[in-house]
């Protein structure tokens, strides 16, 4: 296995790697919607924006280690405000991927988060070859 630690990403919010690879796949950790060049700013608000932070911080990620969300095949995606942040997470979500090849996607509703985020979102990618 292995453990992949991007010098460019998130500050980690607690003891993990960024991502661990074995046989292909690369499992990549929770993001949270920090900025990595200001990791204690404030948080985006609200839940696009938020999303769109998550999403920059999971391509810094892939983007370490020469791979982009087209290589994702799963997605969990967890949210605070599930009733609300719902409708506009399905909005926004195809934006980031080719037309028609949505990877599969779990959406959870929690009760919160790390550093009080709305939003957090975790990653599967196939390595090609």
């Amino acid at each position: 296995m292995l453990y992949h630690m991007i010098s460019s990403g998130p500050r980690p919010v607690a003891p993990f790697s960024h991502a661990v690879e074995t046989d292909g796949f690369v499992f990549v950790t929770g993001q949270m919607p920090t900025d990595p060049a200001a990791p204690d700013a404030p948080l985006p608000d609200g839940i696009e924006a938020q999303t769109r932070r998550v999403m920059e911080n999971l391509q810094i990620v892939l983007g370490g280690i020469a791979l982009g969300l087209e290589h994702v095949t799963m997605a969990r995606i967890y949210l605070t405000q599930f009733e609300r942040d719902y409708a506009a997470l399905n909005a926004l979500w195809p934006s980031f991927f080719e037309a028609g090849k949505l990877p599969a996607r779990t959406t959870i509703g929690v009760t919160a988060l790390a550093v009080g985020a709305l939003v957090e979102i975790d990653l599967i990618a196939k390595r090609p070859g």
